[in-house]
Order: C-alpha cells, then sequence, then structure tokens
C-alpha cells in the first residue's frame, strides 16, 4: 500500500481486509525501544500485556505473526514462544532478507503482509509489505513512507492496535460490542 492523500480510509480498510500476517521487529515495537541488560550482561525482556493478549488472539483467529530482529535478540525466543509464535528470527542481520523468507516460506504475497516499524533499518521492508504501519513514536521520516501510523507506541500497545484493526476489518475481532436492536414489539 503506497501512501496517498486520496481517501486514505476506504484504502486502509482494503489493506487490512486482505492482510493474513503481521510482521515486526523486536527493538522498537516489540520493546518500545529499550534494551535492559542485567548485571552479567543478559538481557532482561518484557512486553506489554496488551500487546501478548493481542498476539495470542491473532494467532487463535488465523492470523500468522512474524518476529525478525537484526541483531541477536535470541533472549526474547521463550516468551515469544509461550505466547504462540513459531515464526522468528531473532539474529537475521538483514530485516528484508528475514521478511521475504517468511514471506515465501508461506506462500504469501506483499499485499498480504503488515509490516511495524520504527526506525531507518525498517525502511526496506515498509517499502515492500501491503500495509506498512509505524507507531505513533516511530521515526518521523517514516510518517511519510506508511499507510497507517497508529495511535499508541511501539512496545506499548502498538501491536494491539494494529492486530485488532486487522480482526476487526476481517469480522473476527469478538470483542466488538454489538448494538443491541429494539424489539419490534414495545411494551
Amino acid at each position: 500500500m503506497q501512501p496517498s492523500q486520496a481517501d486514505p480510509s476506504t484504502r486502509i480498510e482494503q489493506a487490512l481486509k486482505i492482510v493474513r500476517a503481521v510482521v515486526f521487529p523486536v527493538d522498537g515495537v516489540l520493546n518500545g525501544g529499550r534494551i535492559t541488560f542485567d548485571s552479567r550482561g543478559g538481557e532482561l525482556c518484557s512486553i506489554s500485556v496488551r500487546d501478548a493478549v493481542a498476539i495470542r488472539e491473532g494467532l487463535k483467529q488465523g492470523l500468522m505473526i512474524a518476529v525478525i530482529s537484526g541483531r541477536d535478540a535470541e533472549a526474547y525466543r521463550p516468551l515469544l514462544e509461550n505466547l504462540g509464535v513459531s515464526d522468528l528470527s531473532l539474529n537475521s542481520g538483514d530485516l528484508l532478507k528475514a521478511y521475504e523468507s517468511f514471506r515465501d516460506a508461506h506462500g504469501l504475497t506483499d499485499e498480504e503482509c503488515a509490516y511495524i516499524g520504527d526506525d531507518i533499518g525498517d525502511i526496506a521492508v515498509l517499502a515492500k509489505a501491503g500495509l506498512p504501519v509505524t507507531p505513533i513514536d516511530g521515526a518521523d521520516y517514516l510518517r511519510n513512507r506508511v499507510g497507517y501510523i497508529a495511535g499508541y507506541e511501539g512496545g506499548n500497545g502498538c501491536l494491539r492496535e494494529i492486530i485488532e484493526l486487522i480482526l476487526a476489518q476481517q469480522g473476527k475481532w469478538i470483542y466488538t460490542e454489538q448494538p443491541q436492536e429494539e424489539s419490534e414489539t414495545e411494551s
């Protein structure tokens, strides 16, 4: 989805309807751009509970989730596997190659993939993905390179927002309140 000023809501709705996979990096999107180490140099991992719930619900509803990293982020593997994510490339060195490998392995087109990125390392993947997204705190120069700017920060609800939008547009987000219809006969 190329950024456009013409009728953006319709273009976004159309893109959301065909997304089958959400791909995102650890840094900036899953962890909020913070890397914390213990006194021995081991990485400490944490993610938003809301994002975790959305990842599980997305997988449950048939959405493919892939997590990639250009650096060694293997410390996140147990946490992500516990959530049910099996498509992990946590030390790829090249985000575009990791994205293309995931896409090709699942027989997906770029249009069927949403990619959430927040910084310069994500530019090449954002240019390919059918639904390129950046969190509200993504680098300013990404704003004109994406189809959607999330209302939440990376690591703080951005994943939840995007997964929920996709599932809602596809009629798979079962937690949306439906207006009650008035009965035909009133007492």
